[in-house]
């Protein structure tokens, strides 16, 4: 538990960011949208600012090296215009005039492809990323190189990410912040913090979670070494899909010297970082785990390792339904290594539009939802299906589920929406007789 409470420490004390900053960020983006709002040509467009990226994920760390700077996104939702559509790179170009119109922010511009950068004197950066939902009711980005909008849906991931996080016990954020200090600390290895957060978050999986994902050291080996046995299934750069756009890939932000080179690392610290978690001699523990994140990890004092234990022990527990399944009970061996991901549908019914459910967020009762497990496992392989419904609704009728449902060969499960609550469902990729593959996908029904 010390080396538990010694990680909260470093979190605490050298990696996040510290609330002053996150303070001065609130302020800088406020007197941003304000300048926004009374600009001549933009001001008439502006609908809401929407935070995006590691502020919302709570991901941000403070900068690492002197010459580093942390930075925010957040997505400029404007009204759109037919007339620069035609020529979509326009609305980064008027934006960018936008700022170059300000007494305040003419000489802190900086022209990036997607957004317009705000440069700060000091440790910050703030991207300002021109969003629109069209006609259609796509929500776009603007390739400003390809002059050409983009998919995107940023709530989507938000509620990605959360869900991610909730399976880990909170702990899939720290070890995002961890990651990327390591990334930062090393410099061994160059990853966008959104294709981190992807490859991360995809890790996290429903088996043995409570175990798995126990504290913050046990959830960074558990992750690191399921990230690096799916690494090693491909030896070029596989296709890293948003997550909450399947349609959307991050590839372009990332080339194959850079994959390969993350890859070795990866496997290099997974072993360093499992020695460390196995080292049961303190000192020598915090040894092994300073190769990693250098001398500022240390032993904490003995008040924060007892509030990191009263912590731990105040973590609430969800409670199981009667008849429940779990797969782990099945006698199955949890292996990992391979991806699954529930690409969740709603039907189209009259009066109410279809789409992906994330986009959504919600959904009304009496709607059919369609499941389609998108997986790299290969051929031949099992699948299970779990509904778990939540809530006063489900209890009272009876009907909270949990039972584990082979699926019938299609990859594919079709559910019809019927109490109010969050509930959720899961798929589980048994291979011989070892799960691979799992994944979780909340369903909130309104």
């Amino acid at each position: 538990m010390t080396i538990a409470a010694a990680f909260d420490a470093f979190l605490t004390d050298v990696v996040n960011l510290n609330q002053a900053r996150l303070d001065l960020l609130d302020a800088r983006v406020a007197a941003i949208v304000d300048e926004l709002k009374n600009d001549p040509v933009i001001g008439p467009m502006y609908e809401e600012h929407i935070p995006q990226g590691s502020w919302p994920h709570r991901t941000i760390i403070r900068p690492v090296g002197a010459y580093d700077e942390f930075d925010a996104d957040f997505l400029l939702l404007l009204t759109e215009n037919t007339e620069w559509s035609r020529a979509p790179k326009t609305y980064l170009r008027e934006l960018r005039a936008a700022f170059k119109r300000s007494a305040t922010y003419k000489s802190m511009v900086r022209k990036k492809n997607r957004c317009v950068r705000i440069g700060y004197a000091n440790d910050c950066h703030i991207d300002v990323v021109p969003h629109l939902v069209l006609a259609d009711g796509r929500q776009v980005i603007v390739n400003y190189a390809d002059d050409a909008f983009e998919d995107t849906n940023p709530q989507g991931f938000t509620d990605w990410m959360k869900e991610k996080d909730d399976l880990a016990g909170g702990n899939l954020r720290r070890v995002i912040r961890l990651m990327k200090y390591l990334r930062d600390f090393k410099n061994t290895f160059c990853c966008p913090s959104v294709i981190l957060t992807t490859l991360l978050g995809e890790r996290v999986q429903p088996i043995y979670a409570d175990d798995r994902y126990a504290d913050v050291p046990t959830t960074f080996v558990s992750i690191l070494e399921d990230l690096d046995a799916w690494l090693s299934l491909y030896p070029t750069m596989p296709r890293i899909a948003d997550p909450s756009c399947p349609d959307t890939s991050f590839n372009h932000r990332w080339d194959e010297d850079q994959y390969a080179n993350f890859k070795g690392r990866i496997a290099l610290y997974a072993q360093w970082a499992r020695d460390a978690l196995d080292e049961e001699d303190e000192v020598k523990a915090v040894s092994l785990w300073q190769k990693l994140f250098g001398d500022d990890f240390v032993l904490p004092t003995a008040q924060a390792a007892a509030k990191a234990l009263v912590a731990k022990a105040n973590r609430a527990v969800n409670a199981t339904a009667p008849h429940e399944e779990f797969i782990e009970n099945r006698g199955f061996e949890f292996a990992g290594g391979y991806m699954v991901r529930i690409d969740a549908t709603v039907d189209k019914t009259s009066g109410f539009r279809s789409g992906p459910l994330r986009s959504m967020r919600s959904v009304a009762k009496n709607r059919t939802l369609r499941f389609r497990a998108i997986t790299d496992v290969p051929e031949p392989y099992e699948a299970f299906w779990k509904i778990r419904n939540r809530g006063d609704e489900a209890a009272r009728a009876g009907d909270l589920r949990g039972r584990l449902i082979p699926d019938d060969g299609s990859r594919t499960h079709t559910e019809t929406t019927r109490y109010t609550g969050r509930h959720f469902i899961e798929v589980y990729i048994v291979k011989r007789g070892r799960i691979v593959a799992s994944d979780h996908h909340e369903v909130t029904i309104r």
